[in-house]
């Protein structure tokens, strides 16, 4: 088996990269969808953020993401509170994966605040997805975000040569989806190899 960090900044495009390992045939976990998934009504992760955060971020009785967000990108202390709490359930989550994986899988995780965290993962591989900042904007433009809300969330996350100093592996995104593929590709005949390795 083998475990594979893919991180990127917003925008860097990570969900097209993750989908196309998933093609070819890697096990793509992503750590949004987990970290939603700890959080939801009933959740003990939902708990513990009414009770530190209080009813202000719910709208009829679920989390009003936009809130949080609106809410932790203002405040690193807040964020910081918030990622104690979601961090560990988002851990337990993608080792119970892990767990029930063949031992011949190669695991990719898409974990964007790779960084941020602390690496409190063991992977055996650390990809990053690095794009200039001006092409993530763009990106991010299209997808309805605000300047003001981009910036936020831009400087709350690692730059890409932070990301690329603990990395393995750097696809650069910043042409066409077919050289995108191309690298891709390229990576996963490497990964392949370095799990037959292993």
């Amino acid at each position: 088996m083998l475990i594979v960090a893919l991180t990127g900044g917003i925008g860097s495009g990570k969900t097209m990269v993750g989908e196309i390992f998933a093609e070819l045939g890697a096990l793509v976990v992503d750590s949004d969808q987990l970290a939603r998934e700890v959080v939801e009504r009933g959740s003990k992760g939902f708990d513990l953020i009414v009770t530190e955060f209080g009813d202000e971020i719910l709208k009829n009785g679920d989390l009003d993401r936009a809130a949080l967000a609106s809410l932790i990108f203002k405040d690193p202390k807040k964020r910081a509170k918030l990622e104690e709490i979601t961090h560990p359930l988002i851990r337990q989550s993608f080792a119970k994966i892990v767990s029930s994986a063949g031992s011949d899988s190669i695991i990719i995780n898409q974990i964007p605040l790779l960084v941020e965290s602390k690496h409190d993962y063991k992977f055996d591989h650390v990809i990053t997805i690095s794009v200039p900042e001006k092409i993530r904007t763009e990106r991010l433009i299209k997808r309805g975000l605000t300047l003001t809300q981009i910036d936020q969330r831009m400087k709350a996350q690692a730059t890409d040569a932070q990301r690329e100093v603990i990395s393995d592996t750097v696809i650069v995104n910043d042409k066409s989806e077919q050289e995108l593929l191309a690298q891709v590709e390229k990576v996963w005949e490497s990964l392949k190899n370095k799990s037959k390795s292993k």
